[in-house]
């Protein structure tokens, strides 16, 4: 007996796998093609492309000034000191200043048995009595000095006239002491301007004669031991820069150059240096200069100067083969050599001459 069995039909997943291989090769087909396309469009094929140079860092041939500075050591204060004496006058100290005051005319710098004795303006002391009758130029410094207190009707000449002795009569009344219509050699203190006291030389109570204060001009300023070899380089009216503790600039001006050459020993060495005055300003210090009474200082002062002159920064020399220097001018996309004679170096730049303004030069980085 025959048994006939029909054949089980095939499942269908491997019919499935057929049609899913067909499709990823149908996929890749396209995929391929879209991958190398956009390899290419980002620059590789199967080579990494080479990185472009930048362009090299270039500055124009201008036409300006070069300053050279030189900076030394110097401290800021009002200037040398100088000591008062209580000359022509004996008693007892009975009034002094304080320290760091600033004393004016007719304002009084101290006290003598309760007499004060006031500041005047002159550019010599009084020697001997003034009076009625007396001529000379010391009359004229007090009548001067009368006029400018605000005590009228005087002529200021070289005559004591009863006119001047009125005139000081009211003025000795009005500052306390006794009212003789004379001046005394010792009731006043002379000196060309304001002072500021320095240091007390002396205490309440002390004696007279005697030193009674030491005093500065009221202007600060600022001395610089400068070596006599670089004397050269500063002259009066020369514009200078002062560096204050903390970093703070301040204009000043060179008012004085010593004539006095002074000799000392640094780490064994023998030094000659020559005292350089610079003034400062405290209206154009803004308050820079109120946080010191003395201090020390950077001057920075100006050695050289050169107007009008062609010039490149420092970083755009290069050496020449045969010798000298030169610079790179750019001419489009091309440069070539040119040779340059050199002058002044100053503020990072560099003086030349064979090369004409607004040229474009290289300056290698």
């Amino acid at each position: 007996m025959t048994l006939e069995t029909t054949p089980p039909e095939r499942a269908g997943p491997p019919r499935r796998r057929r049609r899913g291989r067909a499709a990823l090769m149908a996929g890749c087909a396209v995929l391929i093609p879209a991958m190398v396309a956009a390899a290419v469009s980002l620059g590789g094929d199967t080579e990494t492309a080479a990185p472009r140079r930048p362009p090299p860092a270039t500055a124009q041939v201008i036409r300006t000034t070069l300053t050279e500075t030189t900076s030394v050591d110097g401290t800021l204060g009002y200037g040398s000191r100088e000591t008062l004496t209580a000359a022509g006058r004996s008693g007892t100290i009975t009034w002094l200043p304080s320290p760091g005051a600033m004393v004016r005319r007719g304002r009084a710098v101290y006290s003598v048995n309760a007499d004060q004795v006031p500041l005047l303006y002159g550019d010599m002391p009084l020697y001997r009595t003034l009076r009625t009758g007396v001529k000379g130029r010391d009359v004229e410094l007090l009548e001067r000095n009368l006029a400018k207190l605000g005590y009228r009707g005087i002529t200021v000449d070289e005559e004591f006239t009863w006119a001047t002795r009125e005139a000081v009569r009211r003025w000795q009344r009005n500052i306390g002491v006794p009212v003789t219509g004379r001046v005394e050699p010792g009731d006043v203190f002379v000196h060309p301007g304001p002072i500021r006291v320095a240091e007390l030389k002396t205490t309440l109570g002390g004696s007279a004669p005697g030193h009674v204060l030491a005093y500065t001009g009221t202007t600060k300023r600022v001395t610089v031991p400068l070596d006599a070899a670089d004397r050269h380089l500063v002259k009066k009216g020369m514009k200078a820069t002062v560096k204050l503790p903390g970093g703070a600039t301040v204009p000043g001006v060179v008012t004085g150059i010593g004539k006095v050459a002074n000799e000392s020993t640094e780490q064994g060495e023998t030094v000659i240096t020559v005292e350089v005055v610079v003034s400062v300003r405290e209206r154009r210090a803004r308050g820079k200069l109120r946080v010191f009474d003395t201090a020390p200082v950077k001057v920075a002062v100006v050695a050289e100067q050169r107007e009008n002159v062609l010039a490149v920064p420092v970083n755009a020399l290069i050496a020449l083969p045969g010798g000298g220097y030169g610079v790179e001018v750019v001419q489009g996309a091309v440069t070539r050599s040119v040779p340059v004679r050199t002058g002044m170096f100053a503020d990072g730049k560099v003086e030349i001459t064979g090369i004409d303004e607004g040229t474009t030069v290289v300056v290698p980085t």
